[in-house]
């Protein structure tokens, strides 16, 4: 066992003493010992009732011979850092995520890993760690909040953040908003849309790497406890087979995950995580991927923010095993796949089906014939700019507008806000990226004002920061090579013509090549914003959103 390099013969009698003062017995010690991740906390809703999901974990590793060892790891509530310097940090944390799971756990040989994440940074830094350390592994997060209600009508968190712009534009009283503040997030839980949270739980169980109902089983069901209890169990099978995360989580895997990224709708955050998630596995995962799966994998779902429906309508519906059955039957699931069942993925799609077509589309006939992500390239991004496209009205599809360029979302903030941004703009948000901003900023109050004061059919907003799952309109993110680094997204000057193609995958500055290349000339970066601490270090070693955003190697 892993675990013998700390436990195992006369000169680590030692090391068996330290247990022993912390209450371990012989017995305990002599066991698989599996190290138990639990980033529980109080301040963010997804987390706040993890203990009990742990817990949970840990009777399922004892069930089956195991010993279970809990240790913490931090996290950042996206939405309560949102739009004040809080969100410079949240992308960050992914790497100390990551790196903190690997510390503890080379620092400290287990067996086999639990881990146990639930909202946005936490699963993929989480993934990323198992990828990189490639012992035997599984994954059962804490699964999605219900959504709320407001006269009748089901609302979550974005319904809040979109009714700020509804109260500076007339459309709704303060008191309204008041209404929404104290319905829409009901209790525990991963926000309730297909917002990033979810759409990684979704995908982690899509990739193999957490059991079927992983995604989406909600976070206050009593099924959640046994869904954990069963993976608390089925750790000590994958100690047992020696199934690594490497084994799962192949290209093909990845390819899987993507299929299921299109039809579901995700967050554009994904385009950040799943490639740094591939590179841990050693697998290169580019842009042109994403637009190669989108192409064949049909739009199923329209879930919030892009649709009526939320998390827990997806799992009524038959939840992720039901959407992958469902583009199996187009070849678009690779079912020889492994997962941590110690199966192909073949087996946990035997008699599953979709139990509601009015949530997961049939593949014959489905929201949209392309997936919901598109990958935009052009003078403007040669390296790739992201869009929800599923999230986009129909008119905005093509469209050319007027830049409005700010350089920090506080000033796109104010502008939108006060009624200076009018139809046919395009809001220009740059140096927000992984160096520049640093940490690559969610741009949800910005998008959330624009929704909520009826212009996102009328105004695009493009960045090379980033949005939240919670995004809809043409708001296009990722812009890479960012500002920070030279960019074209630099030189755009007030006034500027900027033409969107989402159909065509087209991104461009209408400006003479002759001109960029004076502006470039004359162009120096900004200050850092930033000059000390953990952020400032970040913003020396992170590379393009284009690359995922990970370290340089």
């Amino acid at each position: 066992m892993r675990s013998d390099k700390m436990k195992k013969g006369i000169e680590k009698a030692p090391h068996r003493s330290l247990f022993k003062s912390m209450g371990y017995t012989d017995e305990e010690i002599e066991k698989p010992i599996i190290g138990v991740v639990n980033s529980a906390n109080e301040i963010i809703p997804g987390h706040i009732h993890l203990d009990i999901i742990a817990d949970a974990v840990k009777a399922g590793i004892r069930m089956a011979g195991g010993t279970p060892v809990e240790f913490p790891t931090i996290g950042v509530c996206d939405g309560i850092a949102m739009n004040h310097e809080g969100m410079k940090y949240s992308l960050a944390s992914r790497e100390l995520i990551a790196d903190s799971v690997e510390v503890m756990s080379i620092a400290h040989p287990f067996d086999g890993l639990v881990l146990i994440p639930n909202c946005d940074k936490i699963i993929p830094g989480m993934l990323m760690a198992a990828l990189r350390l490639n012992i035997p592994a599984i994954v059962v997060s804490g699964g999605p909040m219900m959504s709320g209600r407001a006269e009748e009508k089901k609302i979550d968190l974005i319904t809040v953040f979109e009714g700020v712009g509804a109260v500076k534009s007339g459309k709704i009283t303060e008191n309204q908003l008041k209404e929404l503040e104290d319905n829409a997030c009901p209790g525990c839980g991963s926000c309730s849309g297909m917002f990033t949270a979810n759409s990684m739980n979704c995908l982690t169980e899509a990739l193999g790497l957490g059991l079927p109902g992983n995604g989406t089983i909600p976070a206050v069901h009593a099924a959640r406890k046994r869904l954990a209890k069963k993976t608390g169990m089925q750790i000590m099978e994958l100690v047992k087979n020696d199934v690594r995360p490497r084994d799962i989580a192949t290209m093909e895997a990845f390819r899987n995950a993507l299929a299921v990224d299109m039809a579901l709708g995700c967050s554009t955050n994904t385009v950040l995580h799943v490639p740094a998630i591939a590179h841990e596995a050693e697998i290169d995962l580019n842009l042109d991927i994403f637009n190669e799966i989108s192409r064949k994998a049909p739009h199923l779902c329209s879930l919030s923010p892009a649709g009526p429906n939320h998390i827990e309508d997806l799992h009524s519906a038959g939840g992720i095993m039901a959407v992958m059955k469902e583009l199996s039957k187009k070849d678009l699931i690779d079912e020889n796949c492994l997962s941590v069942t110690c199966k192909p993925v073949r087996e946990s799609l035997k008699g599953v089906g979709v139990l509601n077509y009015g949530i997961i589309r049939p593949v014959d006939n489905p929201y949209h014939s392309e997936g919901g992500i598109a990958i935009l390239k052009g003078n403007l991004a040669p390296d790739g700019c992201v869009v929800k496209q599923s999230a986009v009205a129909p008119e905005m599809l093509k469209s050319r507008g007027t830049a409005r360029v700010f350089n920090s979302e506080e000033a796109a903030v104010e502008a939108i806000l006060d009624k200076n941004i009018k139809h046919g703009d395009v809001v220009v948000i740059r140096y927000e990226g992984p160096k520049g901003g640093p940490g690559m900023r969610e741009m949800l109050t910005p998008t959330s004002a624009i929704a909520g004061m009826g212009l996102d059919r009328e105004v695009a907003l493009i960045t090379d920061g980033r949005f939240s799952g919670g995004t809809r309109g043409a708001a296009i993110g990722h812009i890479s090579p960012e500002a920070a680094e030279g960019g074209t997204i630099a030189l755009v000057e007030d006034g500027d013509t900027i033409e969107i193609d989402i159909p065509g995958k087209r991104i461009s500055l209408k400006v003479d090549d002759r001109e960029i290349a004076k502006r470039k000339e004359k162009w120096k970066p900004l200050e850092p914003k930033i000059k000390k601490g953990y952020a400032y270090r970040y913003s020396k070693l992170v590379t393009s959103a284009s690359t995922g955003a990970v370290f340089k190697d």
